[in-house]
């Protein structure tokens, strides 16, 4: 460590949570920059140049070396000494997605530093007890099963330790040692019995270091999976460190905003290249150019159900094309956070919607949909892909979630939780859709009847009524409201709309699955 001394906990009295600590400028290096300190970073401008940003920094690494990142060429300017150390960082007041690994030649050393607030100390227990949630008491000597909470932390906290380590030249990894494959464990996420290992580094090793892991059979874990739409079971842990900077899709490149469990030899590379039409992914822009010599896929690969003027649906079944839809859900996992599939694609529809042009058809965002859904959802995950995003696309994949229900003949809904983009998108839908069927009838018009022609479900209906502040009572009995406000945020609304869907182009009947299309699994 530095000269600078770290905080001591003096000061602190009674209850009430001490105040953080402030290093003056200069008077600490970047070795005393530790988890949990706030400092500056120099963050890039989308224009040139940068602005500093106060960051928070949730973890320190070594830089990694990945067998496939370019070598500097003679001429070349040489690496920075001082980002053979990368740090995670969290910009303050701003959305998780802008979270980044960085270099120490971008952290600001003039500023001050925020040291990180000292921990309470826990509140004594009677001795020879701990107090679980269900009231009783567990002995001293054994293991608690733990909560399902807890055992979802720990599968999440491996899988994202796992999937920061790079395979570096000349140096063999512990799991390389046991003679375990590397390639098959990461990607895959589990173990070679067919058990996903629920591990946690703090209490398991801490308590029983020899003890085994707690397990969830593969049967399991498919059915727990396959019922939330979700690819792991912990959606907060395993997505707080990405290990993707950049993606090449075609002739756009993007930032990855969330982890994804691409194979670990790709984690750390500047870019990702990823074929738009196959979806394969690949480390350099060689491999790629010569994988498109060879690749003839020029539209995902499912059938055409719609086509209205430049722009199509592709309906695709998870359980034909799994290595396409695998890929497909490895790409979006960068961009969601809470829900999305990986390798369980059996269960589901995929409706991917594209825009035509002289070389095919290139992916704009999709929908996934469930084939047998309980609950009633017409929509188990959906997404626009970044490059294409406030465009309106978005509301077109939405409204064509709700045209595919208005064939079935059911109300639908999206499965919860939405994130924070698809809750604005489906509040914006659901709005525009209630004030232009309000505005249209000139009868009374009752939430039955709302709900059969718009296909919403009653709850979604309220929801966005409440949330406007539409509903009124009057004279003993409860209205509808439009406001000024209301009308003038609808024609803002459809001013700005540039797609719709065209309920005539629609050519698609509901498929029907016998039980055997039915029993999913490996």
């Amino acid at each position: 460590m530095g000269s600078s001394p770290a905080p001591s906990k003096a000061g602190q009295s009674g209850s009430e949570s001490p105040a953080p600590q402030v290093a003056p400028p200069g008077s600490y290096t970047l070795s005393d920059v530790i988890p949990g300190v706030k400092i500056f970073v120099a963050k890039p401008l989308p224009g040139g140049g940068s602005e500093e940003r106060k960051a928070e920094v949730l973890s320190t690494r070594p830089k990694p070396v990945s067998a496939f990142a370019p070598k500097p060429g003679p001429g070349e300017p040489q690496p920075d000494p001082r980002d053979d150390t990368e740090y995670y960082i969290h910009y303050v007041e701003f959305n998780k997605r802008l979270d980044e690994w960085v270099g120490g030649s971008r952290l600001i050393t003039d500023k001050e530093m925020e040291w990180p607030r000292p921990k309470e100390e826990p509140k004594k227990t009677k001795a020879g007890k701990t107090p679980s949630k269900s009231g009783g008491a567990t002995p001293r000597g054994t293991k608690s099963a733990g909560t399902p909470r807890s055992l979802l932390k720990k599968a999440a906290t491996k899988a994202a330790s796992q999937v920061g380590k790079a395979p570096i030249k000349g140096r063999k990894s512990k799991v390389e040692e046991t003679g375990t494959d590397t390639d098959d464990a990461d990607a895959d996420g589990e173990d070679d019995d067919g058990d996903v290992s629920m591990e946690d580094g703090e209490t398991v090793a801490a308590s029983d270091p020899t003890a085994r892991p707690a397990m969830f059979s593969k049967k399991q874990e498919i059915e727990k999976l396959r019922t939330s739409g979700s690819m792991t079971q912990s959606h907060s842990e395993i997505s707080r460190v990405k290990n993707l900077n950049k993606l090449q899709i075609g002739k756009n490149e993007v930032e990855a905003w969330y982890f994804s469990p691409y194979p670990a030899e790709y984690a750390h590379l500047p870019k990702l290249f990823i074929c738009e039409f196959c979806l394969q992914f690949y480390p350099s822009l060689t491999q790629l150019t010569r994988h498109r010599t060879k690749c003839t896929l020029q539209h995902p690969p499912g059938n055409e159900i719609y086509r209205s003027g430049n722009i199509s649906f592709f309906e695709i079944d998870g359980r034909r094309q799994r290595s396409w839809c695998r890929n497909l859900c490895l790409l979006s996992k960068c961009f969601l956070d809470h829900k999305t599939l990986y390798y369980d694609v059996d269960p589901f529809m995929y409706y991917c919607m594209t825009v035509k042009d002289e070389y095919g058809d290139h992916l704009i965002g999709y929908f996934s949909k469930e084939k047998e859904s309980a609950e009633g959802y017409n929509v188990a995950c959906i997404l626009t892909l970044p490059q294409h995003q406030r465009k309106g696309y978005g509301k077109v994949l939405i409204e064509f979630s709700y045209e595919l229900s208005k064939v079935e003949g059911k109300l639908g809904s999206p499965e919860k939780p939405l994130s924070d983009l698809g809750l604005l998108s489906y509040r914006a839908y659901w709005q525009e859709k209630i004030v232009e069927l309000l505005l249209e009838s000139e009868d009374e018009i009752s939430l039955d009847e709302i709900a059969h022609r718009t296909a919403i479900t009653h709850g979604d209906i309220m929801h966005t009524c409440q949330a406007l502040q539409m509903i009124k009572y009057y004279k003993g009995q409860h209205i509808i409201h439009l406001t000024d406000a209301v009308l003038e945020q609808y024609q803002k609304t459809r001013a700005k709309t540039k797609y719709t869907i065209d309920p005539d182009a629609l050519k698609w009947k509901p498929p029907v699955f016998t039980r055997s299309q039915l029993s999913f699994g490996f």
